[in-house]
């Protein structure tokens, strides 16, 4: 395999451009200026929740490894999804890795990303195998509870009573670098903590150390917290239909003024302005229609993400006018992938069998005697009818007593 063509200082900015964080750059840094072979980088996801808006932003820095030369390998991390607590079967756990995959290939597709050279691996695939065993119990053995338990806190769903299983989720994530023959890992920034815990231990097995690129992560649509695929109210589904898509953003927090922590702005400058650049292969670009009604001073046009934050902040901007044209901006983001889960079986298929609808049983009402009272024909007054249950459970008794 030959290196990147793109020179080095290039492809240093490409694979950092937008991260919130980089740890160990210096180690990306020598792969690359030694030119010997492509840099190789992993990125790895928990099949759990249906995925959301939010993995746009994964996305465009997978665009941009990819363009840099870089090897860019997708764990499909389903032992990880089924240790998290979520109680899912592996058999569904499967099937909803099959849905990532799609959802995965669409979204790049969809943002004019070329997707051949991308590598699926899913984590089962070589994490039953005796070397990967032995290094978790190598693992575990010089790292302590609360050094597990600190490390996923971020990640593994968090519980009063915490199954053994949230302590295996971090150690495994650490050792994937080791057994995907990786140079980097790449995250979001809530990843932190399992990326220290990989580097401060795996050196002790006598692997070596691996660089850290974290993403920022994108605010949710309530007050506060990060989009989540394990919070229906918090994120948007990539297969949302567009009135659904109208009516959560409509309901979204959106203080008048408020720039700091809102969802909506963040997902422009993080999802809008990102892809709109790829799509023009240009460094600084945006633009944000937003169809106002005229008696608000009619439609507008933002050329400047910093320019819409000001209008903003000063409220020259209204928060309905901004959710229209976040609205409009995620459906048309959407369109392409819903026309493509509609024309595959299998991304059907994948669905349906990885979040099968639950349909809850309805319990039949058991019906009461009614008692009509003793001037019915045939009825017994309530102190007879008394009487005659005791005489009957008393012979019961003494029927039994006989066995």
């Amino acid at each position: 395999m030959t290196a990147s063509t793109v020179p080095p200082e290039e492809a240093y900015e490409l694979i950092t451009r937008n991260l919130q964080e980089v740890l160990n750059g210096q180690i990306i840094k020598d792969v690359l200026e030694k030119n010997e072979r492509p840099l190789k980088l992993y990125w790895g996801t928990a099949p759990t929740g249906r995925p959301h808006c939010g993995y746009f932003v994964p996305m465009t820095k997978i665009a941009h490894f990819l363009k840099a030369g870089v090897e860019v390998t997708v764990l499909l991390a389903d032992l990880h999804a089924f240790l998290d607590n979520m109680k899912a079967s592996l058999e569904v756990v499967q099937y909803r890795a099959k849905f990532y995959e799609c959802i995965i290939k669409a979204l790049l597709t969809s943002i004019n990303v070329p997707i051949e050279k991308l590598k699926f691996v899913v984590g089962s695939s070589y994490q039953l195998s005796p070397e990967y065993t032995l290094d978790i119990f190598k693992l575990s053995n010089i790292c302590s509870q609360n050094d597990a338990k600190r490390a996923g806190a971020d990640v593994v769903k968090q519980v009063a009573n915490p199954l053994l299983s949230g302590l295996i989720y971090p150690l495994m994530q650490a050792l994937d670098e080791q057994h995907l023959d990786v140079d980097c890992q790449f995250g979001g920034v809530d990843q932190r903590k399992i990326f220290v815990l990989a580097e401060e231990n795996l050196p002790s097995l006598g692997y070596k150390k691996r660089a850290h690129l974290m993403n920022p992560m994108v605010p949710g649509l309530g007050q506060g917290g990060k989009m989540s695929a394990s919070d229906p109210n918090s994120k948007i589904d990539i297969l949302e239909e567009p009135k659904q898509v109208k009516k959560k953003i409509n309901s979204a927090y959106c203080a008048p003024g408020v720039v700091e922590d809102n969802g909506l702005l963040s997902f422009l400058e993080y999802v809008v302005k990102p892809i709109q650049e790829l799509k023009k292969n240009s460094n600084d670009c945006f633009e944000f229609f937003i169809n106002r009604p005229d008696k608000f001073g009619g439609p507008i046009t933002y050329t400047s993400l910093d320019k819409l934050k000001e209008d903003y902040k000063t409220e020259v901007l209204s928060p309905p006018d901004l959710k229209t044209g976040v609205t409009d901006a995620i459906n048309e983001l959407l369109a392409p992938i819903i026309e493509e889960y509609k024309k595959n079986p299998e991304f059907q298929e994948a669905n349906t069998k990885g979040y099968p609808t639950v349909v809850a049983e309805k319990s039949k009402k058991v019906k009461k005697p009614k008692n009509k009272g003793s001037r019915y024909p045939g009825g017994v007054a309530p102190a007879a009818a008394a009487e005659q249950d005791g005489i009957a459970e008393a012979t019961k008794t003494l029927e039994e007593a006989k066995i």
